[in-house]
């Protein structure tokens, strides 16, 4: 069996030298006795995988609502789908793949229920308050909300993944700058899982869209990034079914996407002289991204998938549901509080109201937050979660 410190030295031996090393972590706040076989972000990942936040992502929506379908993407199968992005990039530049996984696996985390209308409505509805951003509820959820240890709040995790969660996609905006610090960029493995994060879902809606019939592949033929793939496909196989080309479209999607940042994240880092960790943090703007040439093509495609995908009726109808719902759960709680269960009605004589209701209903899945709206509509029995 290897143990830890083996694993920490294999981590220096074959990583490359401006990757994070588990041996060099910054800690948790709640010091831990080490684990005898695992690096700390490899304890990280398991603590974010067995918690309760990332198994409710099963049933939070990412287009389109549970009901659906079966096969559509849900906020578990896209956290997932980040996090094998993630490995491979990881892989391909040396990096730590523990750390990138389980920061890709977390970043999500504070999705409340129906997606980004829900989040939208969350963020109307607490406006007077500082509004709600995902970002700054995926860091409370690790750091408070979750409680599965006997000493402490929260999954206590290292501040490498904190940080990367923290930093997501919006600097500035969802972290303590006296902790994290706004003037230092992430790791290299935490900025890697924003470019992920990006390429999993503009490959995916792209499958999930054509899945759903919202448009078609020969639609798709005026965006440059899909044209190429679809020419080649058709060279390869000219008899392949409509269903299999859709799969054979999606491949490539994400083939040509993951090529082209690890090939401009290894000119960047020859081009700045990047050799330490401590280099990848000194750094003003983002070593990770896409080519001029691709990100061209994936904004025609971002455009694309806003008029025909995000922006289609039947999306919106559903988008204008969920923040009926969330409004309307949002409201009863407030009005009622007594009804939250105990281990939030016990916080409300330390917090306020609103707060401990937005952590509430943040926490919802779809599912739940629809049969708790139905009961407050229908007087239809109180749901158990």
């Amino acid at each position: 069996m290897l143990r830890r410190e083996q694993i920490e030295q294999l981590e220096q031996e074959t990583l490359a030298s401006y990757a994070a090393k588990a041996s060099e972590s910054r800690g948790r706040v709640y010091p831990l006795v080490e684990s005898s076989n695992r690096t700390c972000f490899q304890r990280d990942r398991d603590r974010i995988v067995h918690s309760k936040a990332f198994r409710r992502m099963e049933y939070k929506t990412q287009v389109f609502v549970f009901a659906e379908g079966d096969h559509y993407r849900t906020r578990l199968t896209h956290s997932m789908e980040v996090a094998q992005v993630c490995r491979g990039v990881a892989r391909s530049l040396r990096l730590n793949n523990d750390l990138a996984e389980s920061v890709a696996l977390a970043h999500d985390l504070g999705h409340p229920p129906f997606g980004h209308a829900g989040e939208q409505a969350l963020n109307e509805i607490l406006v007077d308050s500082g509004g709600f951003n995902h970002n700054v509820q995926s860091l409370r959820v690790i750091d408070s909300l979750e409680t599965r240890y006997p000493n402490h709040r929260g999954l206590n995790l290292s501040y490498e993944i904190r940080e990367g969660i923290a930093k997501h996609e919006s600097p500035g905006a969802a972290f303590d700058e006296v902790e994290f610090k706004l003037s230092e960029a992430p790791t290299l493995e935490a900025a890697i899982v924003d470019i992920a994060d990006e390429i999993a879902y503009n490959s995916h809606d792209v499958d999930d869209g054509l899945a759903s019939g919202l448009f078609l592949l020969n639609d798709l033929r005026e965006l440059r990034l899909c044209r190429s793939a679809l020419e080649e496909s058709e060279r390869a196989y000219p008899n392949m079914n409509k269903e299999l080309r859709r799969y054979d479209l999606v491949r490539a999607l994400v083939r040509r996407q993951i090529q082209d940042l690890v090939e401009t994240v290894e000119s960047e880092l020859s081009s700045r002289k990047i050799v330490t960790a401590d280099d990848v943090r000194s750094q003003s703007s983002p070593i990770a991204g896409f080519s001029p040439e691709l990100s061209a093509e994936i904004d025609e495609l971002r455009l694309f998938l806003r008029d025909r995908l995000y922006r289609h009726s039947r999306v919106v109808a559903m988008a204008n549901h969920g923040k009926d719902v969330v409004r309307g759960v949002f409201s009863h709680f407030i009005e009622t509080p007594g009804r939250m269960p105990e281990n939030f009605t016990t916080r409300l004589d330390d917090e306020p109201l609103p707060d401990v209701v937005r952590d509430y209903v943040a926490g919802m899945t779809d599912r739940f937050a629809e049969l708790v709206f139905k009961s407050i509509e229908t007087g239809a029995p109180w749901p158990v979660s």
